[in-house]
């Protein structure tokens, strides 16, 4: 048996009726009646039940299964039935607490076309939290917004729903149809999704395995949150964590050290092989300013280099990167004063598309040798392919020369070694991912502990005047605070219990399951007034707002 459509539903007066059409097979008689039964058990026996078989001969042609129309009407005087018809829209979402899901596109998982058209400008972060926690669904939300990733974190009361509402809203903003949205998103619930921004704050999820930039993103997103109505306390807390386990696995592990690029790979090596007291004044040379040319130059800028001469074509690229990199000191000069500029570098970096040489044995032969202070042997860091540095360059003997051959083997150590390092890191974030869940599954807890104390906190201090007042008004003040401190020990001592059965954190062996038997012992025997749980507090108060 399968549906043809669902369930239509009318109010009218005293009277509801429930018309639900479906497919019937001619030879499933047995199945429709064990779906009668079913429905008939779920909304109570004061139900009755027509089905009425529709003539349409031209859907009998197109399919062999006839169409069973059935008109389900429920009698009036079943309260109960009818209520839970009624209330069948909020309980369904109160059976577990809300969800922490991640809704996102990265470099992993879309092309960057789709990712320019989902970014969504720090300045506007606020802005998209609150739109999305008016959606009827999400009570809390972020967003991590960069150049490889788009995703939102929320806090939903429907995972199924507040996915739905969430990829709903990203189509209306990017303009991108939820279909294609579909095929290229991922989603993530709960401990996944917890770990994933854990990873992700690590460096784990990035093309560089261990890069920081990340790291910086991720305080951003709790820095612009703050005092954002919906930027809530399961989401913040969330990235606040993230941010400590990115610092803990950095130290911990030491992944970031190595490069893993050629480019930083080439950087990294000229450093290794030039004294260690020449890094701040070794004179640098970078020709060619193209996307491998402005790493070399970003990479040097990063390791603390703040003045360098760089040889290009036209001068508009290198400009461009001047603007870029403030405080940096980079001299264009035109490829026809190459030669003049090897003279006066002590290290070069060639990254150009010349299909020719750009330095042969004659060339660096003649140049000028170097100083003492700096090894005294020009560094030739050739990371062009064809090789813009002729072999025949390694035989003068005040020069050296190493090229992408050389660079790959010090990128492929590092990338070995990150990768241990990495098998570490998921040490690491597997122990805090479990504090963060323990941390969150104590938040269950808060209400009832909150309204123990402030019970026993009542019952205290009315049994304190009333001793206070059988002694008179001539006693001292020393005697008043001894007997206020015994009371408040008292209490404390009796609450110690109570408060531990009610604990947790991780600390103990004790489970989420025993941990909330224990809150709703204590609030039926201390009468605390906590029958409806937090959770589907804040699920009615939502539906309230929405329906308004």
């Amino acid at each position: 048996m399968s549906f043809s459509s669902g369930f239509a539903t009318a109010l009218a007066g005293s009277k509801m009726e429930t018309t639900l059409l479906f497919n019937l097979s001619s030879s499933s008689s047995s199945s429709s009646a064990l779906f009668m039964k079913g429905v008939q058990s779920q909304l109570g026996q004061q139900i009755r039940v027509a089905c009425k078989p529709n003539r349409n001969e031209r859907n009998l042609q197109q399919s062999r299964r006839g169409v069973v129309r059935c008109e389900v009407a429920v009698d009036p005087s079943s309260a109960s039935a009818l209520e839970q018809l009624k209330a069948s829209a909020p309980d369904r979402y109160t059976k577990e607490r809300s969800s922490i899901v991640v809704i996102g596109l990265s470099v992993h998982t879309a092309p960057v076309e789709m990712r320019e058209k989902l970014a969504i400008p720090e300045a506007e972060w606020p802005r998209a939290i609150g739109e999305l926690c008016n959606l009827n669904h999400i009570e809390e939300a972020a967003v991590l917004s960069t150049c490889n990733r788009m995703e939102i974190y929320v806090v939903a009361l429907s995972q199924h729903r507040g996915v739905k509402e969430v990829t709903e809203w990203m189509s209306k903003t990017s303009g991108i149809p939820v279909a294609e949205l579909c095929e290229h998103r991922f989603l993530l619930y709960n401990k996944d999704a917890t770990q994933h921004l854990f990873e992700v704050s690590a460096g784990l999820d990035s093309l560089v395995l261990g890069e920081g930039q990340i790291l910086a993103q991720v305080k951003q997103v709790v820095k612009v949150g703050q005092g954002v109505v919906g930027f809530g306390r399961n989401i913040s807390g969330l990235f606040k964590h993230a941010i400590s386990v990115g610092k803990r696995v950095r130290t911990e592990t030491n992944i970031a050290a190595g490069a893993v690029s050629v480019s930083s790979a080439a950087v990294e090596l000229a450093l290794m092989k030039l004294p260690e007291s020449s890094h701040a004044t070794a004179r640098m040379l970078v020709i060619g300013a193209g996307k491998m040319g402005k790493l070399v130059i970003k990479h040097l800028v990063a390791k603390g280099c703040t003045k360098m001469v760089v040889v290009n074509r036209s001068e508009e690229r290198v400009a461009a990167i001047r603007e870029e990199l403030n405080g940096v000191e980079i001299i264009y000069k035109p490829l026809s004063e190459m030669l003049s500029c090897a003279a006066d570098a002590d290290v070069v970096f060639t990254s150009t598309a010349s299909e020719a040489p750009l330095f042969l044995k004659d060339h660096v032969q003649d140049l000028p040798p170097v100083e003492a202070a700096v090894g005294g042997v020009r560094l030739f860091i050739d990371i062009s392919v064809p090789r813009n540095v002729g072999s025949c360059v390694a035989d003068v003997e005040t020069a050296r020369v190493y090229n992408v051959d050389d660079l790959k083997e010090v990128v492929a150590a590092n990338k070995e070694d990150r990768l241990r390092k990495a098998m570490e890191a998921q040490a690491i974030i597997s122990e805090e991912s479990k504090q963060f869940a323990a941390w969150r599954d104590s938040l269950e807890t808060v209400p009832t502990i909150k309204k123990l104390r402030a019970y026993a906190e009542r019952i205290r201090v009315a049994e304190l005047d009333k001793c206070l007042s059988k002694m008179g008004d001539d006693i001292s003040k020393k005697t008043r605070r001894a007997v206020d401190d015994l009371s408040r020990g008292i209490v404390n001592k009796l609450l110690h219990g109570p408060m531990q059965h009610l604990r947790c954190d991780g600390s103990d062996s004790r489970t989420l399951d025993e941990t909330l038997e224990n809150m709703h012992a204590l609030n039926r025997m201390f009468g605390l007034e906590t029958d409806t749980s937090l959770f589907e507090q804040k699920v009615r108060a939502k539906i309230e707002q929405n329906q308004k």
